[in-house]
């Protein structure tokens, strides 16, 4: 058979680039180091016999949002979104907490005197938010077809967290609630741009709330597959790809990998000035992870955060911007930012009857090979006391275990590059195109190009696409 493009690595986006080529009409193969698609997105019973658990990605914030997904028809392909009523809480001390309701209203009701504010910085862009995202995580080298709303969003978007927060709400809660959005950037609070994480996050929470997938996030990965393998693609599961001599001569090469993996492969047939680009490129932090199987739900002090699928851990703006500054400056943080998500919340299939998982992370130095159990229950005992009567069962993975199961989770880093201006803005090497490199017909579709991590799959659209139109 005849093969047109080969996909090397079979994530969220390398399974979005494949797809995108193969329903242009392109016959594809992919290739997948591990021995079943899907990287972060698998699901698997870490714990114990009917836990099931996902590797790394679950919480769906950009499902109802990006192009890429909101262009299949989900349900048709099996794939069943569970919502919560609540898309994120934020418990403070003494059994209080900060709530992010798919309803801005009642979210802004919930914030007292920073209502106003919440509804004035947040209403417009989810009143327009499919434009939004047509902009936001397309192809910005283009002129926005919203450029008004582009603009709207991108001011504040530049700002430090710690700097918009601080400037438009007066109150802790508010403050804290926008703050673990926020840290979702891995980065100080206090750099620029994180606000635009916490405007993206917010903004989906409202549009289309943040959903789990029924079952797990590897149902997302099978049904991508099945409709692969419907128009004929192929998969090589199992077969690391060490240099391009190991695959078919095609017009096509799609690369869901980090500019770290590009270099390993190609060796000294990437010219000098792009090889230095690449190895200038940076990654973030790392995670250290815990999955638990719970005999029953968490005993929230705030019982309203047990309505919720994502808890977001660390106390006041203050003390999360502390907890993040300190993993920037490559320290361990005593009391870290903590993010929790309680999947059978809205999917009780994921357990056995009656019990319960979650999984809790913190962010990390990169490449750490600490334990961070004890200072993760730490804070969920701060916020849940009676947390560690209720654990059945954990699992561990540190960042440096998360390198070893994927080798692009460089150093443990999840969202597959720093989150910074320029690289969010230019790509892994400044060039007109951020995914195309020098090499005939080969292109970088990771997280590690715009518009970066997270399961959109937009990374992998945006790069076919480019290619599609090369010719």
């Amino acid at each position: 058979m005849t093969i047109d493009a080969v996909v090397v690595g079979a994530g969220p986006n390398g399974l979005a680039a494949a797809l995108t080529l193969a329903e242009a009409g392109r016959r594809v193969r992919v290739y997948e180091a591990a021995d079943e698609p899907g990287g972060g997105c698998r699901t698997a019973e870490l714990t114990l016999p009917g836990f099931r658990h996902d590797v790394c990605s679950t919480v769906h914030s950009m499902a109802g949002v990006s192009p890429f997904l909101r262009g299949l028809d989900l349900e048709r392909l099996g794939v069943h979104l569970r919502v919560p009523e609540i898309a994120y809480a934020h418990p403070l001390d003494g059994g209080r907490a900060a709530l992010a309701y798919r309803d801005l209203e009642r979210t802004a009701d919930g914030l007292g005197r920073d209502g106003r504010a919440w509804r004035r910085l947040l209403a417009p862009l989810v009143a327009r938010a499919d434009d939004l995202f047509d902009d936001v995580l397309g192809d910005l080298r283009h002129v926005p077809r919203h450029p008004l709303l582009l603009t709207r969003f991108g001011l504040p978007a530049l700002a430090p967290v710690t700097a918009l927060a601080r400037t438009i709400f007066r109150d802790p809660p508010a403050r804290a609630l926008f703050a673990g959005v926020g840290a979702h950037s891995m980065r100080s609070l206090g750099a620029p741009l994180t606000s635009a994480f916490a405007l993206v996050l917010a903004v989906s929470a409202h549009a289309s709330g943040w959903p789990v997938i029924e079952g797990g996030s590897g149902q997302l990965t099978d049904a991508l597959v099945r409709r692969l393998v419907d128009l004929d693609a192929e998969f090589v599961c199992g077969q690391p790809i060490t240099s391009f001599g190991e695959l078919p001569d095609v017009p096509v090469t799609m690369l869901d990998l980090t500019p770290r993996q590009l270099l390993e492969i190609a060796g000294d047939a990437l010219p000098a000035r792009y090889r230095r680009g690449v190895q200038r490129f940076r990654y973030g932090p790392g995670v250290f992870k815990i999955d638990y199987a719970l005999s029953e739900p968490v005993p929230w002090a705030s019982e309203r955060c047990r309505r919720a699928a994502t808890v977001h851990l660390g106390g006041t703006l203050e003390e999360i911007a502390a907890s993040e500054a300190a993993v920037e400056a490559s320290r361990h943080s005593e009391r870290p930012f903590v993010l929790a998500v309680q999947a059978t919340v809205p999917d009780p299939s994921r357990a056995p009857v009656g019990r319960h998982t979650l999984w809790a992370y913190c962010h990390v130095p990169a490449g750490s090979t600490l334990d961070r159990t004890a200072a993760i229950e730490g804070q969920l005992e701060r916020f849940a006391p009676g947390f560690r009567d209720v654990v059945l069962a954990r699992a561990t993975r540190t960042a440096a275990e998360y390198r070893a199961y994927d080798a692009n989770f460089v150093g443990g880093d999840i969202n597959g590059g720093r989150a910074g201006v320029f690289q969010a803005a230019l790509g892994p090497v400044p060039q007109w195109s951020r995914y195309r490199t020098p090499l005939r017909g080969v292109y970088l579709c990771s997280s590690s190009t715009a518009p970066g991590g997270g399961v959109h799959g937009m990374c992998g659209q945006n790069a076919a696409r480019e290619a599609l139109r090369k010719g």
